[in-house]
């Protein structure tokens, strides 16, 4: 079979061939037919991530049909069309999944980093790990849906926020494009926030009803005249971006940080005191809670904007998404 891997960290990607790997006895061989490239790849890409063993195969939004199942493996069968996120496997025995906090496993696998992942043309993944596909959907436009999709949809479900209440959207790229349109399906008011209003028609077409561009408006004013933000979805990975429009909260408002970066967002207690503010972070899901995004993907007709790149144009189509230039997932297909 084909295979993208990462020699070592750093290093530029190999395509190379290698044998079709055997599912374990708990494990299911999967025929991949898309893959995403996510921004988290770079974990491998670069080495940022302590314990990865190289060469890597990366990829953790990965579509494909089961082509074997190891002999422990009942609830799937060969032929099914199943998907693997960012959540790769647990342990079942440590604090957190005995509480049923998979997620959250102290000996948690990620999909192409602790096991080869999606940039292949067969990849092996543990049961648990694996999510059904709905038929409504292609496995082009599922697989962003598996990482993307599963940290928004589970971020905004999961906060405290009703139908009809005010969702604010900050940043309107990869995961914003698919925020705007999950708040929308949820029926939520929803205010798109961007650094320009080049993406104005576009954010409307996605379901905002109100548009803030943050170079010739106050956001936290824009958000105050609609009452103050019941929930901001924080898409955009920049930390004075996110912090500037904390006072932009209504009363018991929530930010919550979907999109990740290393520097501090800053915040004092006063801002959050009096008004009874919370800022907080979500990871992405379980395999259970990406078929939950996916089913409602399905229902709602809300899908992600890909592009799309065979194997042998990996290095483009990798460089695209990690340089923003996408518009707005980047899914290779074998």
């Amino acid at each position: 079979m084909k295979a993208i891997q990462v020699p070592k960290a750093g290093a530029d990607f190999e395509i190379i061939d290698r044998d079709i790997p055997t599912p374990k006895d708990d494990e299911v061989l999967i025929k991949v037919e898309a893959c995403g490239i996510c921004h988290s790849d770079d974990m491998v890409k670069g080495g940022h991530m302590p314990g990865i063993e190289y060469p890597r195969v990366p990829g953790h939004e990965v579509v494909g049909i089961i082509d074997k199942i190891g002999k422990n493996v009942s609830q799937w069968e060969k032929g099914q069309r199943v998907g693997v996120g960012w959540h790769g496997g647990h342990c079942f025995e440590c604090e957190q999944c005995r509480r049923g906090n998979f997620i959250n496993c102290e000996n948690a696998k990620i999909c192409g980093i602790s096991y080869d992942g999606g940039y292949a043309e067969y990849m092996t993944a543990p049961q648990e790990a694996v999510a059904s596909i709905p038929e409504e959907l292609s496995s082009q436009e599922a697989a962003p849906l598996l990482c993307a999709g599963i940290t928004v949809y589970n971020a905004m479900r999961n906060s405290n926020v009703r139908a009809g209440d005010v969702v604010a959207v900050q940043g309107i790229g990869g995961l914003g494009h698919l925020a705007v349109q999950y708040a929308n399906k949820m029926g939520m008011r929803v205010v798109a926030i961007s650094t320009s209003e080049s993406k104005k028609e576009l954010a409307k077409e996605l379901g905002a009803h109100h548009f803030i561009a943050t170079d010739n408006q106050d956001a936290v004013e824009a958000l105050k005249k609609l009452g103050g933000a019941d929930l901001i979805v924080a898409t955009a990975p920049h930390a004075d971006a996110i912090s500037s429009v904390i006072d932009g909260l209504a009363v018991d408002g929530e930010l919550i940080c979907i999109g990740a970066t290393g520097d501090p967002v800053k915040v004092s207690p006063l801002q959050l005191l009096m008004a009874r503010r919370s800022v907080s972070g979500w990871p992405s899901g379980t395999a259970i809670e990406s078929e939950d995004t996916l089913n409602f993907s399905a229902l709602t007709n809300t899908k992600p904007m890909i592009e799309t790149f065979k194997f042998d144009d990996v290095e483009e189509a990798y460089k695209k998404m990690m340089d923003n230039k996408a518009r707005f997932r980047v899914v290779l297909v074998p």
